[in-house]
């Protein structure tokens, strides 16, 4: 696996970037083909002669539309914003393209990660699951996917020195729907990986060793159902990765409970040790959903083969991924093509300049390239 950072100076000193004023492109050569991870960062500053919070732009991925007048994560000026993408390569480079907008003609970067992604961490199959089926959905790999929410459940931030994809996972409070009846656990237990479950490359150790969890503590089962929601843009589908690993039975075959995805039954009796043969193994299950009315939940409650003084219901992680829509974008409707081709229908000479040269201010620039 390489790890290709470019960063400005230091690592995440956010006080420099490149800046461009005409279409610029990164180039970066793959040698191995298969799903990438590319973050963007960045945060806006100001010099004497540059305002980057004004600075609106497009940025294009292998022809796919990854932002489009860019603006909408610039207004915190105390953070920086970093975007993850996952883009399939079968060529033998990678590009990415910035294009000022014809009104600001100013674009900037301060930071670009490009990862050769592990080969399972996004399958060729998931489950499309709507109010009316459940369905295989084929092709996952090949689409374009915008990681929209990374979080772990119950248990506290991981940063990227704990994950071997350097990601990042928020807790999952902000989501979470309070739910009487429903608990925390920290696991501090070893997590046992098997072949065909989930990796430490899909998921680290930090976060499968947490969890929220329903737990019948008399002689019935609970009524309780826990739910996480989370805002989205409508229009598109999304990737909803669910992860799960049962650290709070005490025996194989006492836990089962039903999963539900926008209020609709993705598991029924969803039984963890059939499906992974141990305690504290990890497993993930893929669901490509709509996007709907602007919000997608997720839903863990018990099921009619839930039993009394067990654990009812469990839930480690949640990912939420935006995926292309027709016209190969992730933001808008507006395809790469037009994009390139309105910059040249005002400009004479429609320019692109790869790795930037005259036509961009370039204020500190260094590569590290990491193998594992």
């Amino acid at each position: 696996m390489t790890h290709i950072t470019i960063l400005i100076k230091t690592k995440y000193n956010y006080r420099n970037g490149r800046v461009f004023t005409s279409p610029a492109r990164y180039t970066f050569p793959v040698s191995d083909k298969g799903t990438h991870i590319v973050r963007l960062h960045f945060h806006p500053f100001t010099t004497p002669n540059l305002d980057l919070g004004l600075a609106q732009f497009h940025v294009l991925l292998n022809a796919h539309v990854a932002l489009s007048n860019f603006t909408r994560l610039l207004s915190d000026a105390t953070n920086p914003s970093i975007v993850e993408y996952l883009i399939w390569v079968d060529a033998e480079k990678l590009e990415i393209v910035f294009v000022p907008n014809k009104d600001s003609r100013l674009a900037f970067v301060n930071a670009i990660e490009v990862i050769s992604a592990p080969k399972d961490l996004v399958p060729d199959t998931a489950q499309y699951l709507s109010s009316s089926k459940l369905e295989k959905f084929e092709g996952l790999n090949k689409q374009a996917l915008e990681v929209v929410y990374r979080v772990t459940v119950g248990g506290v931030k991981v940063t990227p020195f704990n994950d071997s994809l350097w990601r990042t996972w928020v807790p999952d409070d902000g989501f979470f729907r309070p739910s009487v009846g429903s608990e925390k656990l920290y696991f501090g237990g070893r997590i046992n990986y098997h072949v065909g479950g989930a990796s430490r490359e899909v998921g680290p150790d930090n976060v499968y060793n947490s969890a929220r969890l329903i737990r019948s503590k008399n002689d019935s089962v609970p009524n309780v159902n826990m739910t996480w929601v989370f805002p989205v843009v409508g229009g598109y589908k999304y990737l909803v990765r669910l992860h799960f690993c049962d650290i709070a039975s005490i025996s194989v075959g006492l836990l089962y409970f039903n999963v539900y995805v926008n209020g609709n039954l993705a598991y029924e009796d969803l039984d963890l040790s059939y499906v992974t043969n141990s305690l504290a193994s990890p497993f993930y299950a893929d669901f490509v959903v709509d996007g709907g009315d602007g919000a997608l939940s997720v839903g863990v409650g018990p099921s009619k083969s839930s039993m009394p003084h067990v654990i009812d219901g469990i839930l480690n992680a949640v990912e939420v991924m935006k995926l292309n829509n027709s016209r190969s974008s992730l933001d808008g409707e507006v395809c790469a093509d037009l994009v390139m081709k309105s910059w040249s229908t005002r400009n004479n000479t429609g320019m692109l300049f790869t790795l930037v040269a005259a036509v961009c201010i370039v204020l500190s620039l260094s590569i590290v390239i990491r193998r594992s």
